[in-house]
């Protein structure tokens, strides 16, 4: 297994003296800064992994936390300010702010995604963090530290334990293999099951993660072709995995196949061989209002 503190070869994927406009900040060291936080924050997240915890709900049943979410959170905020003390944080969890600002830099984490996942001893969890300016990812790390892994991006490309990765090239859409996103509450099941029914009805295998940010990493490295859900999504969730798709060469939209951001509703992403059909099924979870079968 990859030792996820990282290794000499672990290359930040950017020019060094590239700046970003309006900043005398190099690229590369938010590139850096980003990576170094998901490792921090991954491994206090590992050190409680598959130990006794105190397990909590917030929304509702599924939607757990722990003692390692928070204490995992408060070590990736404070790896970023020590370099960037003045950028405002974004999280999932304590008293981190969640709303992403309009303009000006700040940085979003989830510090365990997947905590369903982790809770019950299962390696696909994440440890996120990314790098914005206006609401756009600049640079983006997301930690699967059960599987010893580390997808870094940045403007020239994405890195999986410092090797360059990039999405998959197949466009048979038989081939492909398509992640559903985000779990729909009991009274909108019927959500849920259309959107298996449009996955298996146009690709040749259907996914379950349960966790956002592992599966858009596995679009980045190739290893699946498409993600999608049909809700508004949370920054934290997808804003770093997003971001590597994009970065690994594959397309990133929202439900009407405009360029995706944090604050649309939906997100479809893909290899880019055939978005439209990853595109048509996720709005096919929705039904048309005029009730004509939908795409």
């Amino acid at each position: 297994m990859t030792d996820i503190r990282g290794s000499p070869d672990d290359a930040t994927p950017t020019d060094p003296n590239e700046t970003r406009r309006g900043s005398s900040i190099p690229r590369s060291d938010r590139v850096a800064v980003a990576r170094e936080a998901a490792r921090a924050g991954g491994a206090v997240a590992m050190a409680g992994f598959r130990r006794d915890l105190d397990v909590e709900t917030k929304t509702g049943k599924t939607d757990l936390v722990t003692r390692a979410d928070r204490e995992a959170q408060a070590r990736i905020a404070a790896v970023i300010g020590e370099r960037f003390p003045q950028e405002p944080f974004v999280g999932e969890e304590a008293d981190a702010r969640e709303t992403v600002p309009e303009r000006g830099p700040a940085w979003i984490a989830d510090p365990i995604d997947g905590t369903n996942n982790y809770v019950r001893g299962m390696r696909e969890w994440a440890t996120s963090v990314a790098s914005v300016r206006d609401g756009d990812p600049v640079a983006a790390a997301t930690a699967l530290p059960a599987l010893g892994d580390i997808y870094v991006g940045g403007p020239g490309g994405v890195t999986r334990n410092g090797r360059p990765i990039g999405v998959s090239e197949t466009a048979d859409t038989d081939r492909f293999t398509v992640v559903p996103t985000i779990w729909w509450p009991r009274d909108r099941r019927d959500e849920y099951a259309r959107a298996a029914e449009a996955i298996v009805t146009r690709f040749g295998d259907l996914l379950r993660l349960k966790s956002v940010q592992v599966a858009l990493a596995l679009v980045a490295a190739g290893s699946i072709e498409g993600v999608l859900t049909n809700v508004e999504t949370n920054p934290w969730d997808t804003v770093a995995g997003a971001y590597l798709v994009e970065q690994a060469g594959g397309t990133v939209t929202d439900l009407d196949g405009e360029p995706w951001r944090h604050d649309c509703r939906g997100l479809v992403a893909s290899n880019g061989q055939a978005h439209e059909a990853v595109l048509a099924a996720a709005n096919a979870i929705d039904p048309p209002a005029d009730g004509s079968d939908p795409p």
